[in-house]
């Protein structure tokens, strides 16, 4: 159900993207009306939140059953303490065809009523409180000239990023995400020495409500959107192997592999940037997980010329690896909720040299009869389809491999592909059956639409 505005994009960007949704193969295969609608229904479903939370359960620390008892126990006392007037069940399902996800269905949107005092939060914060986050200080820019912790407030986003930080109220293009208990007074937000930390409004009454997993089950529950997890089953590494991760952070994808190689074996974490090692250390080490080797490197510079080379980190010669990820860096467009993006069209297209760059690498890494696995969190075609394509016809080593699990769609007409190889991609695409996946149909089918937009393809290195 739509709620929210349509993402607000720059109108440069919003054409671009006009132009391939409404690309030439779409318009012959399904005419201008359904193209359109599609095209309508994507920038609607983007800045809602998906209609469940996936949860990645440590299988490789305990069964999945424990981890779902687990798992209701503990967010049931959650949910108790912070709704003292209604008994709250907790549903926590397992999925048919992924045998470490649960699946929490998301409640909204509630029908919650504005209140006149009004706390206005940046748009990223706003995104993270529809998926079930409670208010952190640093993304208050605006609150009442008078609050005091205790306070009731209704929290609203600021969709364009206008609004001025320590501001007493605003006008501008804002919506409402549910109401919540201020934590903070005014004072200790805007007017400390140093910048507030911790929650600064509780929420109570969220548009939609979603357990807060912040320090539940910390080893073994993890976030992560279900695309995200597929990417690990796909890629179907084994016990013993050596794998590269070529970007690594924030490390669910590193750990995800480990754990399904059992932790035997070598997984090399990659992650170019130095501040964002340290978390997919800590996630290793959370997850109990000792296969894990991570190096701040640019992994585009990651091959070797010293074929003999024998250092333990990167560059590593050619041929290094069974099977490579790159989840490679992109222009993030198919994220959810996302009711705001200020990035130009420039910025948006940035990402292909960048992409190819680092596939090229990944070839090189690759062992022959290796797999490897591409994947980005975009609704672009020259990041996904195009991208494949390319790659195609740039390496005659590569063919495409059937992809299992295969819960997505298949890819998107507009690259030159034919039928049988867009049948072997998966592309999850909500605006598919946004608006149409009745809450009648079983939770697991609705979370196989319902998600984030998102890409996987599977090479075989021949």
């Amino acid at each position: 159900m739509s709620v929210f505005p349509i993402i607000n994009l720059r109108p440069a960007v919003t054409e671009f993207l006009q132009s391939v949704f409404l690309n030439t193969e779409v318009l012959a295969a399904v005419g201008h009306q359904e193209a359109e609608r599609r095209f309508q229904k994507l920038l609607s479903c983007l800045s809602h939140p998906p209609s469940y939370t996936c949860v990645r359960a440590s299988t490789h620390l305990a069964p999945l059953e424990e981890i779902r008892h687990k798992l209701g126990e503990e967010l049931q006392k959650q949910m108790c303490s912070s709704s003292a007037d209604e008994e709250i069940s907790v549903r926590i399902l397992t999925h048919p065809r992924i045998p470490d996800v649960l699946l929490l269905p998301v409640d909204g949107p509630r029908p919650v009523k504005q209140l006149s005092s009004e706390v206005v939060v940046g748009a990223q914060c706003g995104n993270a409180v529809l998926r079930g986050a409670h208010v952190f200080a640093p993304g208050i820019v605006a609150s009442p000239k008078y609050m005091k912790a205790g306070d009731v407030v209704s929290v609203f986003s600021d969709l364009e990023g206008k609004c001025t930080r320590g501001a007493t109220s605003f006008q501008g293009k804002k919506v409402f995400v549910g109401n919540g208990v201020a934590q903070m007074d005014r004072s200790a937000i805007f007017c400390a020495d140093e910048p507030a930390k911790g929650i600064g409004v509780r929420m109570v009454e969220p548009l939609y409500q979603s357990p807060s997993f912040d320090g539940v089950l910390p080893g073994l529950a993890f976030l992560q959107n279900l695309p995200s997890v597929v990417v690990g089953h796909v890629l179907g590494p084994r016990p013993g192997e050596r794998i590269l991760d070529m970007c690594a952070a924030p490390g669910g994808k590193t750990c995800h592999i480990a754990a399904l190689m059992e932790d035997q074996g070598e997984v090399v974490a990659l992650e170019r940037i130095r501040n964002k090692i340290d978390r997919i250390r800590q996630n290793a080490q959370m997850l109990r997980l000792r296969s894990i080797k991570v190096f701040c490197f640019n992994s585009t510079q990651a091959v070797s010329s010293d074929p003999v080379q024998d250092s333990e980190g990167p560059p590593f010669p050619p041929e290094s690896f069974d099977r490579v990820l790159l989840d490679a860096p992109c222009s993030g467009l198919g994220q959810r909720p996302n009711m705001s993006s200020t990035w130009s069209l420039k910025e948006i297209r940035s990402y292909t040299p960048l992409q190819r760059k680092l596939f090229h690498a990944a070839v090189r890494l690759l062992k022959r009869g290796g797999v490897l696995v591409y994947s980005t969190c975009t609704v672009t075609l020259a990041e996904n389809e195009e991208l494949v394509a390319w790659a195609l016809n740039t390496f005659p080593c590569l063919t495409l491999q059937p992809q299992e699990p295969h819960i997505g769609a298949e890819g998107m007409l507009g690259a030159g592909l034919s039928p049988e190889q867009l049948r072997l991609l998966q592309r999850f695409s909500p605006e598919l059956s946004w608006d149409q996946t009745g809450t009648a149909a079983p939770l697991s089918c609705r979370a196989d639409r319902d998600t984030i937009g998102f890409f996987i393809a599977k090479f075989l290195k021949n």
